[in-house]
């Protein structure tokens, strides 16, 4: 395992990696796992089946009127793991990153795409459309950098693309989530899952 170049500064949205071999792609969302220390310790990122949610809850006084409401998340993945920073702020961030790695010089981008739903839905079947639910994108550090992973909404029945890896890159952002409120669904839990699919040239 070649380990990155030097020590990236305090919160880099994006840092060159060594190429080598094997051929690595590393994804996180929320909460992940990796094994022997930081990636510039020489660890390797691993598999972590914790499906994090995002929620809030709606007074009955602001249902519908507009003003968007923050979200907040069940992960506690505050810290990179490319070199244990304090990158993104809980419970009001979510963190999205990894890396692409090659094992020579560069190649095409990984790409980062969201398969959404067409609808959060409750018990009783009433829907909120999933465009309702949008982020914006930063991490501690240098301030208003320009972001692997951008601000967005989801586009509600689609296959999305949110952001990606150059190849050698480590690449990361925190995501801060609203829901836009401007629809009046009924009550209850609404419910849905969003599922993020990384994919290599």
């Amino acid at each position: 395992m070649a380990s990155a170049m030097a020590a990236p500064p305090a919160g880099a949205y994006t840092f060159t990696l060594n190429p080598a071999s094997p051929k690595t792609i590393y994804l996180q969302i929320g909460n992940g796992t990796f094994n022997g220390g930081q990636y510039i310790q020489g660890g390797s990122g691993g598999r972590n089946a914790t499906i994090n949610t995002v929620s809030l809850n709606l007074s009955p006084t602001v249902i519908g009127n507009g003003t968007a409401q923050a979200m907040t998340t069940d992960s506690t993945a505050a810290n990179s793991f490319l070199d244990g920073y304090a990158f993104c702020n809980l419970p009001n961030q979510l963190y999205i990153g990894g890396y692409y790695r090659t094992a020579s010089g560069n190649t095409a981008a990984a790409q980062v795409v969201a398969s959404v739903p067409a609808s959060l839905v409750n018990a009783g079947g009433a829907t909120i459309p999933f465009s309702q639910i949008a982020w914006t994108s930063s991490g501690n550090g240098p301030g208003n950098a320009t972001q692997p992973f951008p601000s967005g909404a989801f586009v509600a029945g689609a296959q999305q693309n949110v952001g990606g890896f150059a190849s050698n890159q480590w690449a990361e952002s925190c995501w801060t989530f609203s829901y836009l409120n401007t629809v009046t669904p009924g009550s209850g839990t609404f419910n849905g899952t969003v599922t993020f699919t990384v994919t290599t040239p």
